[in-house]
């Protein structure tokens, strides 16, 4: 098994509350762990190589969802990136 390590130096998310960052980032965090923990998502973001830096556009947050939610919706959103 590769160990994988991110580091996101910067989140850009805009329309959202400052104090919601932390859940925002929770939400995130959670997520990566699980998608990270696929070995077919690790080999996919291994072959890519070492990247500076990921753009991430077309991420839909729903009306009303939890800021949680909102970082669980933008680590799907690095996940189909990785993929395409």
């Amino acid at each position: 098994m590769r160990r994988v390590i991110v580091h996101i130096d910067r989140l850009v998310l805009k329309g959202f509350r400052p104090q919601d960052r932390f859940a925002i980032a929770a939400g995130l965090e959670q997520e990566l762990s699980t998608l990270f923990a696929d070995p077919q998502a690790v080999r996919q973001l291994t072959a890519r190589g070492d990247r500076s830096r990921m753009r991430v556009e077309g991420v839909r947050i729903e009306q009303g969802l939890k800021p949680q939610g909102v970082g669980v919706e933008t680590a799907r959103g690095i996940r189909r990136e990785m993929t395409a």
